[in-house]
């Protein structure tokens, strides 16, 4: 007997998508479609057809886990299944399920069969679960196995939809959310460290492609920490495959510099992040974008205090400036970042700002930064930090 290979993959919908009105569902899972193929295809992985029933796709690949692995980093997608497609006959489905029994149940396994089924046949849900354990028990009995539903090792699944049915005992959790692309474009402030590319992902979650733009502070910080931003939004982007892998890269460090030789040092954060707002809202208009998102949290730094917060969001009148991580935690943030793949990245030693004062002001009020900043052109000082900014595709 030939060993039994997977050659579908099941795609299960994140539950928003489902509970949405018929003309936004159907509009989701147009874009979810999408992007799955446009995942496939920037993993270079060979697929055929792929089968779209309410609340999931079946895809036919000889690449079946690797398929699944990789749509488990698609927005909306709840989970995926590695799985092999048979007919909806009895006796095929309990060969089938047998033989992947076989293959995969190690002695003393403690097991269940469950069953989907959508259409009409013969027999029922609990047939197909009785008759399949029955065989699978009777076939392997030198293993000595045991039927468990309450807590079983390995679950085997059957899966019936009119004349197709897929088993398969394996399923790879994804994210959830909505689809890439079903909410407008965002630009985001990526540092390069933990917070901000977690706050990226978590408003691309919600359907927003985001584009990130970096703030280069040389000389007060270096090439590694350029390098760990780019790396940063490389591991972001991997979660947005098929849509444009673009970073703005904005010299700051001489903003900084008149900062430190024109105004207050205690101030100097708070006019660094203002500026870093003001740039990034003529880049958001550039880009066609409807906000910004940044990875500030309350408290975090002395820079993120609420009266801090409410003079940065007051250097901007255009753009909405979006804190995913508000209530967060360092931990929270942490925790999520390991998940999503960036972790590993931000965490690399790199030169931290050298501009940060001393004992910055973590009260700071409107009246005071202002009055500062006629000090400066603040026009003249983003006109041109723009005019020497780079857009990067990685």
């Amino acid at each position: 007997m030939s060993p039994v290979r997977c050659d579908s993959v099941i795609v299960r919908f994140g539950g928003e998508i489902g509970i949405k009105g018929e003309w936004t569902r159907r509009a989701y899972e147009k874009l979810l479609l999408r992007n799955i193929k446009k995942t496939l295809d920037y993993h270079r992985i060979i697929y055929g057809e792929i089968i779209r029933e309410r609340g999931r796709f079946y895809i036919k690949t000889g690449m079946a886990r690797e398929t699944a692995e990789k749509l488990t980093r698609v927005f909306g997608v709840s989970s995926a299944s590695p799985a092999i497609e048979t007919s909806s006959k009895l006796e095929e489905i309990i060969r089938k399920g047998v033989q992947l029994a076989r293959e995969t149940f190690p002695a003393e396994t403690r097991f269940a069969v469950r069953c989907r089924r959508t259409g009409k046949h013969e027999y029922s849900s609990m047939d197909v679960c009785r008759r399949l354990g029955e065989q699978i028990l009777e076939a392997l009995k030198e293993r000595n196995l045991k039927v468990d539903l309450k807590k079983p090792e390995i679950v085997v699944n059957v899966e019936i939809r009119g004349e197709r049915a897929f088993l398969f005992s394996e399923t790879l959790t994804g994210v959830g959310g909505f689809p890439l692309g079903a909410q407008p474009k965002l630009v985001g402030l990526l540092s390069g460290g933990v917070d901000s590319p977690v706050a990226c992902w978590l408003v691309m979650k919600r359907g927003c492609p985001v584009t990130p733009i970096y703030f280069d502070n040389t000389p007060f910080t270096d090439e590694t920490t350029t390098e760990r931003a780019l790396e940063t939004a490389k591991a972001l982007f991997e979660w947005a495959a098929g849509f444009p892998h673009i970073i703005y890269v904005v010299p700051h460090g001489g903003n900084l510099q008149i900062f430190r030789e024109k105004c207050p040092e205690a101030l100097t954060c708070i006019l660094c992040k203002r500026m870093m707002y003001r740039v990034a809202e003529r880049i958001a208009e550039r880009e066609e974008a409807e906000g910004i998102v940044t990875g500030e949290s309350i408290g975090e730094q002395a820079s993120q205090t609420l009266q801090n917060l409410r003079v940065l969001d007051a250097a901007v009148n255009k753009c909405p400036v979006h804190r995913p991580l508000i209530g967060f935690n360092k931990q929270e943030t942490v925790d999520l970042a390991k998940k999503i793949g960036t972790y590993e990245v931000s965490i690399r030693k790199a030169k931290s700002c050298t501009a940060v004062p001393a004992k910055p002001a973590t009260r700071a009020r409107l009246k005071d930064v202002e009055a500062a900043e006629k000090n400066l052109d603040v026009e003249k000082m983003v006109k041109e930090t723009l005019e020497k900014t780079e857009i990067l595709e990685l």
